[in-house]
């Protein structure tokens, strides 16, 4: 009787615990100012509580994923569950939580005669995969392409990007750096790069956009732990190194694009962005505490408005206003809304 007692103590504490976390996320989140950052032409203020359940609650759970948005404004985004699709106003309309859909931790978004379809890679699950953005349903899958004659020890992809003319790139990047290419319907074409600190090689091919500021498109890889401390780089699409960008970027985790800027998260806890000649036009969100930045596991209690502490993706809505997510235990998202002049 007195354990049950006792049982019945803990389970009303607990509760009463719980009530008290949300009341205070509810409260915290209603409480708070947006945060202006950035400056110039990339000026941002925060959304706070954008994508958070009305509890104030993450509603999509550890994340180490990509964001992409479709034509309809609607935005995607991959953690470690799933991919869950908010309206622009953040509230969750849509998630794809089956198996097919975990661990995406790149996407990309293409409509195809009409269609809009998005392109993962899914280091967890040795893939790439193409699925209906709408549907669900997938429709190719990419594994390692034994007629490479690679004899590698692991295939673990971090990036995938799709050229103008449907081919495919996937990036090895947690594994031997290959970036493999592929034709539209998943025959391997050719490989190029290899692991290394060399000009030509990649310390972790992380994260890789097609970069259509340039013509003829090429691609633009974050080699996110080259030394002396990351870089970009330009591959022509035939695999032919173009040149070393940028460098000094911390961890460069991932590329959007949009028109003539680049918006490139550092895992450090920041967002650089950059303008064609690839000079730095802003920095956002820095986190000035190194115990914080590159860190996982900050819990939403510690979150801070304004401030990042491991950003992964980011992707560019038709108004130019940013989406980013940060590498995180709670699984956090953020919009960030662009200050018009």
């Amino acid at each position: 009787m007195r354990s049950l007692f006792a049982f019945a103590l803990f389970l009303c504490a607990a509760s009463a615990s719980t009530a008290w976390a949300q009341d205070r996320l509810v409260s915290t989140r209603a409480s708070q100012k947006p945060v202006r950052m950035g400056c110039g032409l990339m000026t941002f203020d925060t959304v706070p509580g954008w994508g958070l359940r009305p509890d104030g609650t993450s509603a999509i759970g550890p994340t180490h994923g990509s964001v992409v948005i479709d034509k309809a404004g609607n935005v995607y985004t991959s953690a470690d569950g799933g991919v869950f699709v908010f309206s622009p106003d953040g509230k969750l309309v849509q998630s794809f939580v089956d198996a097919d859909y975990k661990m995406l931790h790149d996407m990309k978004i293409r409509e195809e005669n009409g269609v809009e379809f998005i392109y993962g890679a899914r280091n967890a699950h040795a893939e790439g995969i193409k699925f209906n953005s709408k549907s669900g349903e997938v429709v190719l899958r990419l594994k390692f392409p034994k007629e490479s004659g690679l004899q590698i020890d692991g295939f673990n992809p971090t990036a995938i990007a799709v050229a103008a003319n449907d081919d495919i790139f996937l990036s090895n990047g947690y594994a031997s750096n290959h970036i493999f290419k592929f034709d539209k319907n998943g025959k391997y074409l050719m490989h190029f790069g290899e692991k290394g600190n060399g000009m030509k090689q990649f310390n972790t091919a992380h994260g890789m956009v097609l970069d259509t500021r340039y013509e003829p498109n090429r691609l633009l890889v974050c080699d996110r732990n080259h030394e002396p401390k990351g870089r970009l780089v330009h591959y022509s699409l035939d695999g032919q190194f173009i040149e070393e960008v940028i460098t000094g970027l911390g961890m460069p985790t991932s590329a959007s694009i949009q028109g003539d800027y680049v918006s490139v998260p550092d895992l450090h806890g920041r967002v650089v962005i950059l303008n064609k000649s690839n000079t730095i036009m802003a920095v956002l969100g820095h986190n000035p505490d190194p115990a914080k930045g590159a860190s996982y596991g900050i819990p939403q209690s510690q979150w801070i408005e304004g401030v990042f502490s491991g950003t992964h993706g980011s992707y560019w809505d038709s108004e130019g206003n940013l989406y980013v997510q940060d590498w995180n235990v709670a699984g956090r998202i953020m919009k960030l809304v662009r200050v018009k002049e």
